[in-house]
């Protein structure tokens, strides 16, 4: 087992559950201290009691990650109980889909408060700790809906173009002082929040199978994947990637269009 991360303190948000889950495991077990940060208590616990069984450092602290200051204490907690954070992984999101004409305000406050505020908050709370050491790695989990737009998705992919104009600004301005800020926009990944939808459909099998037929690789991405690439980009061995924003998407994102067969340009 590598110990990349070994002693280093990783803050998680949304890692109850689906890439924040996985990922927040993948860093105890390189021997990290890691901070589950997250809005579900009952699942956010098992989590960090996982993490602990299998002799990993692990702090569960139920965070709202649209609210400073439950952020802010979240971090104030990081501190009291490990140290001054050496990673930070902005993973919480949730999905807002709707008509946007008919979509209440609350609903673009609501995608908006979490899927955007929530990572700055996030960025703010730890930048001025990361700052005193002059040394820190934060990862902003976007979306290929962060680069191209999927239709009946409003406000979902405002919101993640946000996060990756958030992720290269900051990126510029604490480059020179020794932070670097990127940005993983994953497709279609296995996790709770896409069965959800999918149950949405009349025939949720049949919604995924479709799903699963527009990839070029033919399936869905795990969360095991995603939670590598973002590994990487945490670690030492990309300290020169400054303001990225790496696609992890099975290649869906390359297709123009959905009709794979006509060759029309």
């Amino acid at each position: 087992m590598s110990n990349r991360f070994e002693s280093k303190i990783v803050i998680v948000t949304g890692a109850a559950s689906g890439i924040g889950e996985k990922t927040a495991i993948k860093f105890a077990n390189e021997g990290a201290k890691v901070v589950i940060a997250d809005i579900n208590k009952e699942m956010g616990s098992i989590v960090a009691d996982q993490i602990k069984k299998n002799n990993g450092e692990a702090l569960f602290v139920e965070t709202n990650v649209a609210e400073f200051i439950s952020v802010d204490n979240m971090v104030s907690q990081t501190l009291d109980t490990f140290g001054i954070p050496d990673v930070l992984i902005n993973n919480a999101g949730i999905n807002v889909f709707g008509e946007p004409l008919n979509m209440p305000d609350s609903e673009w406050k609501r995608a908006f408060s979490v899927d955007l505020d929530g990572v700055w908050f996030g960025c703010k709370a730890v930048l001025p700790h990361m700052l005193k050491k002059n040394k820190g790695s934060i990862v902003n989990v976007a979306s290929v809906h962060g680069i191209q737009i999927i239709p009946n998705c409003f406000p979902y992919p405002v919101a993640k173009h946000g996060v990756i104009g958030l992720t290269k600004a900051l990126a510029v301005d604490y480059a020179a002082k020794g932070i670097k800020i990127n940005s993983i926009s994953p497709g279609y990944i296995e996790t709770p929040i896409i069965d959800r939808f999918f149950n949405t459909k009349p025939d949720p099998i049949a919604a995924r199978k479709e799903a699963e037929n527009h990839q070029p690789i033919k399936r869905m991405g795990t969360t095991d994947e995603i939670a590598n690439t973002i590994m990487f980009m945490s670690s030492d061995e990309c300290n020169y990637m400054i303001g990225a924003n790496i696609v992890v998407d099975g290649g869906i994102t390359l297709r123009m269009h959905e009709n794979e067969d006509t060759g029309a340009g």
